[in-house]
């Protein structure tokens, strides 16, 4: 017995084969009939590159990349990433970490008057790179909420207190390999990190453990990692290490307690 799909269906058939059917061109749809929430959505997904050359198609999607709640994370994994034009820093930026792991990150640790020619040369490339963009970080990012630094041998303690000042609601600051962070960064932390809750100073051999110390009087429930800082032999001025005894042919010279380096711990 046939029922009116079965007839539906020959009729249909009928048709197409007597050449009188209308097909139907499939649906299709642009990317710029988007909302912006569904752009904003597809954005995420992609890499600061992508991000980039998409913007370039349009002034739809340029207005997309420049979207500041497109940016509120960021991460870097060589100081050759700060120097592109494949991101934006705004009030919405909440977490930044910059994380150079490089071989050249052994020269930026050496102090400077030990370097040679050729390892002042190198680090004459990049070296004011970190503390560049930080500085424009405090100025365009005050919601800032975590930061990690790690192999940036070039920031300093003065960059890091203009960022907890410029930075109100910064709750975490992890720093390491970070050679020329001293106590200086610590007493920063003490007297403006009102709202910060973790502190890392791991392999910054200028913090010392007394500085430790009067840190965690100061902020008995900070949360404060700093492995290996105050046991690594910290910086020493040229002049102090010019006063050692010379040592007799064939003998090592002899160290001064507990140093040898560039820089004093304060």
């Amino acid at each position: 017995m046939s029922t009116s799909l079965d007839l539906g269906r020959r009729q249909e058939a009928g048709q197409i084969l007597a050449g009188h059917t209308h097909v139907r061109p499939p649906l299709t749809m642009h990317i710029t009939q988007l909302n912006r929430e569904c752009l904003l959505c597809l954005f995420s997904f992609l890499d600061r590159d992508s991000r980039k050359n998409l913007s370039r198609t349009c002034s739809q999607l340029r207005d997309v990349f420049e979207d500041p709640t497109l940016w509120p994370l960021l991460h870097f994994h060589s100081l050759a990433e700060l120097k592109k034009d494949n991101f934006r820093l705004s009030p919405a930026l909440r977490s930044l970490s910059i994380c150079w792991h490089s071989s050249r990150v052994q020269v930026c640790s050496i102090e400077d008057w030990l370097k040679s020619t050729f390892q002042r040369s190198i680090c004459s490339q990049h070296e004011s790179l970190v503390n560049d963009f930080l500085l424009q970080v405090c100025d365009r990012c005050p919601n800032l909420a975590s930061v990690t630094l790690s192999g940036c041998g070039h920031v300093t303690d003065d960059c890091l207190a203009r960022l907890l000042l410029s930075c109100p609601r910064l709750r975490a600051l992890r720093l390491e390999n970070c050679a020329r962070v001293t106590n200086r960064t610590l007493a920063a932390v003490a007297a403006h990190g009102r709202a910060l809750q973790t502190l890392h100073v791991d392999f910054c051999r200028n913090v010392s453990a007394a500085g430790l110390l009067r840190l965690r009087a100061a902020r008995p429930r900070l949360t404060l990692s700093a492995e290996h800082s105050a046991t690594m032999i910290p910086d020493q001025p040229p002049r102090a290490a010019s006063l050692l005894p010379a040592a007799p042919r064939g003998q090592c010279p002899p160290h001064s307690t507990g140093s040898y380096g560039g820089r004093a711990r304060e």
